[in-house]
């Protein structure tokens, strides 16, 4: 056999045993439990902290992840490891938030955030906004899970993305993950997360070490990189941050960590475990998922040090190439393969997340109240099949460019939802109506300003536009503000009491 085809074969054995898991997570399911909404989309809430640290951290740390912040450090240099920060920030609000929104979720029954929403804070138009928010931000990041495959298999054994068998091959994965998740709901990424974990760690280890082999120690790589991108004249990419860079990466490190836990994704795994006690026990080890990603993040420099050359565009396969270039045949496909697991897991977990926001809080509140839990199980299978689906067609109908700047637009958007989601969890509630403001605000503000920068989502405040920041955070101070006034201007204004004629004040 060639070394091509070596490769391809041991791509296809890590990528066969993760479809094995995921049709083996009948194991997990509960002997004689009726169908349930809840249990296929939480797994019956009964994943414990390991489980819960596996999920968690499969579903935060994505293929594209691990191919797109490496590309965009191979790109664009230092500011790109705002990434880095970004995940550590996540990690102490994830143990602060996550297990109290839990334990609301469980003494109530809820399912999504906008079951949080509407239970606290009795407005159906707001739960709705929440609902549709969710679902719109998480179709382009289950999209891009599918451009991340496309960066590995442009790199791979199986040649160029545009090749009809890198095509079918994409295509067939998505399929049995689709049946996978259709059967057992939540359960087969769970299981497929274990696999993703050991491979994922054990694939950036092998090509770290062989990197810092090849240049002789951290040291060498950046001092490679630097002589590269001096030879090659000017460029945007720079190791280091400059002064006017420093608000746009502290900002885009803050404003993403807040975004990132507002996902149905994530919210999805963590309403599904055991209790408080086992999230917090899996927020407690998410540092480790950081400390892979700051690893990728050095293969970027990599790719620069070893003079990589990514097609313009594409900078996302900078990794790819530098490990089919490094590692033999063999390791290569285990490492591509590896890779591409990671792209399953995220994939499965948003599209149970986005079907099971669209069945409670669209079809049986809107659409079909007296709907029974077989329907509604049936339902969000047909849903979570329809998004693998449409997220097929969006990679193929639209160009990659189109798809990150929806990514970068979803998450301005999402993070529109963050007061209406955690404000009131440990003060005075704010007025429904006031939070429906500010979310409109946001949303049309953030948008704006996304859209009027190119799609980029730093754009400069100030008189004359000398800061610049995260758009997303701009938008969020803008909703915070909108949501405080009116809050005031409401609860202020008198209103009559239902069936009487006296006018009262809201308390």
């Amino acid at each position: 056999m060639t070394e091509g085809a070596v490769a391809a074969a041991a791509f296809a054995a890590v990528v066969a045993t993760a479809s094995v898991l995921a049709a083996r997570a009948r194991h997990l399911r509960p002997t004689g439990a009726l169908p349930a909404l809840d249990g296929w989309a939480l797994a019956d809430r009964s994943l414990g902290a390991g489980w819960t640290w596996l999920l968690l951290g499969g579903t935060v740390f994505t293929a594209y992840t691990f191919t797109a912040v490496p590309g965009l450090v191979y790109g664009s240099g230092a500011p790109a490891f705002f990434a880095v920060p970004y995940t550590v920030v996540v990690c102490p609000l994830a143990f602060v938030l996550l297990p109290r929104l839990w334990s609301e979720a469980r003494a109530h029954g809820h399912l999504t955030a906008a079951d949080l929403v509407r239970g606290r804070h009795g407005s159906p138009a707001l739960a709705l906004a929440v609902a549709l928010t969710g679902i719109l931000a998480t179709m382009p990041y289950l999209a891009l899970q599918l451009l991340g495959i496309r960066a590995v298999l442009a790199a791979g054994p199986l040649g160029p993305p545009a090749g009809p068998t890198a095509d079918l091959v994409m295509i067939v994965l998505f399929g049995g993950l689709a049946v996978a998740t259709y059967r057992h709901g939540l359960r087969a990424p769970a299981v497929i997360s274990a696999l993703k974990a050991a491979a994922v760690l054990g694939a950036v280890i092998a090509v770290v070490w062989l990197v810092l082999r090849r240049f002789g120690g951290p040291g060498g790589i950046f001092t490679a990189a630097a002589h590269r991108l001096a030879a090659d004249g000017p460029s945007t990419a720079s190791l280091t941050l400059t002064e006017g860079q420093h608000p746009a990466f502290a900002s885009l490190a803050l404003g993403s960590a807040l975004a990132l836990l507002m996902y149905p994704h994530v919210l999805t795994v963590a309403f599904a475990a055991r209790g408080p006690g086992s999230l917090r026990r899996a927020c407690i080890g998410l540092p480790a998922w950081t400390a892979v990603l700051a690893l990728f993040g050095l293969l970027g420099i990599a790719a620069v040090a070893a003079g990589i050359r990514a097609p313009d565009g594409v900078a996302e396969t900078a990794v790819p190439l530098l490990v089919d270039r490094l590692l033999p045949g063999p390791l290569a496909g285990l490492v591509l393969g590896a890779i591409t697991v990671g792209a399953l897991v995220p994939a499965a977990v948003m599209s149970v997340a986005a079907a099971t926001s669209f069945v409670r809080d669209v079809y049986v509140r809107h659409v079909h109240p007296t709907a029974t839990p077989k329907r509604q199980v049936r339902v969000a299978r047909a849903v979570s099949l329809t998004t693998k689906a449409g997220a097929v067609v969006f990679v193929y109908g639209l160009r990659d460019q189109a798809a990150v700047n929806l990514q970068l637009l979803g998450g301005v958007w999402i993070l529109q939802i963050f007061p209406a989601v955690v404000i009131g969890l440990h003060s005075r509630r704010p007025h429904p109506r006031a939070l429906l403001a500010g979310w409109a605000a946001g949303m049309v503000c953030g948008t704006a300003a996304v859209v009027r920068e190119g799609f980029s989502p730093v754009v400069p405040l100030g008189p004359q536009g000398t800061v610049a920041v995260y758009a997303g955070l701009a938008a969020l101070l803008l909703n915070l503000a909108v949501t405080a006034l009116g809050t005031l201007l409401l609860r202020a204004l008198p209103h009559r009491a239902p069936g009487t004629g006296t006018e009262v004040r809201t308390p």
